[in-house]
């Protein structure tokens, strides 16, 4: 039984980069604030691990996800816009074999058109969308769930990327919170599936252009969510073929390998 959570926290790292705007806001990028929020919220799950928190970014090498990497992580937080398509399939291949096995897997925000969320949901992933500083306010529609420990009946963000329903996912296993947008329009902004052994969530806000992951029940919500993301059990796919546990009973049958005549297919 593990003691603590390996968690790695990956970002594109590109808007910070090229855009002063947005790196006046995450001067060392979207994944440090999520990295240093995880290390001073408490998780309010029972039974709540400690945290070895890291951060990758796209342009380390094979995107700072080896295969060494990822086998000792527990959970892997995904943030990505531009650049979805420079993520190599090796890579996604990588991940979503390690999802199948048990790791955990929290998609922020643009990522819902990420690679490896598009592989894993099966669908198009598609949405309405309006960068219009607008509020957004996100109701808990699942408040016995553990991704919402210790948050009020709602909480709002007073500027923030607009997503609009349909969004083009499988159903959810459990929807967490909804999302309610200042021009009127809703959207299912916390939904939790389970793929093979592993877990995953994906949590809408966060546009880089505002400080949403500054926000306390947003940090909150992350913190949570690692805790309920991570892996309970690490099982490596097989497919083998296995003896009977007990004694069969000797059998004559050749009918399967040399065919059925025609018109005696039926049972007597």
């Amino acid at each position: 039984m593990k003691n603590k959570i390996s968690v790695i926290v990956w970002n594109e790292f590109r808007h910070e980069r090229e855009n002063q705007a947005v790196r006046t806001i995450y001067p060392d990028g979207l994944h440090a604030v999520i990295a240093a929020a995880l290390k001073e919220t408490p998780a309010l799950n029972p039974g709540a691990l400690p945290l070895e928190i890291s951060t990758s970014t796209l342009d380390d090498p094979e995107h700072g996800l080896s295969e060494e990497r990822l086998a000792g992580c527990d959970v892997l937080i995904w943030w990505g816009h531009k650049a979805h398509a420079e993520v190599s399939d090796v890579v996604v291949e990588r991940v979503q074999r390690r999802v199948l096995e048990g790791m955990g897997l929290i998609v922020l925000h643009s990522g819902h058109f990420s690679k490896i969320f598009r592989r894993l949901m099966g669908t198009h992933c598609s949405l309405k969308w309006r960068e219009a500083d607008e509020k957004e306010r996100l109701w808990v529609v699942e408040p016995a769930h553990s991704i919402a420990a210790g948050l009020p009946e709602y909480f709002e963000l007073p500027y923030e990327e607009m997503y609009g329903e349909r969004f083009d996912i499988p159903q959810p296993d459990s929807t967490v919170f909804i999302s309610w947008f200042e021009g009127g329009e809703v959207f299912r902004s916390g939904c939790c599936w389970e793929r093979g052994h592993g877990r995953i969530f994906y949590f809408r806000p966060g546009h880089e252009a505002y400080p949403t992951y500054y926000d306390s029940n947003v940090q909150r919500v992350l913190a949570n969510a690692v805790q309920w993301a991570a892996p309970r059990v690490n099982l490596v796919d097989r497919c083998p073929e296995t003896p009977p546990l007990e004694k069969l009973s000797k059998k004559n049958v050749t009918f399967a390998k040399v065919g059925v005549p025609q018109g005696k297919g039926e049972i007597e």
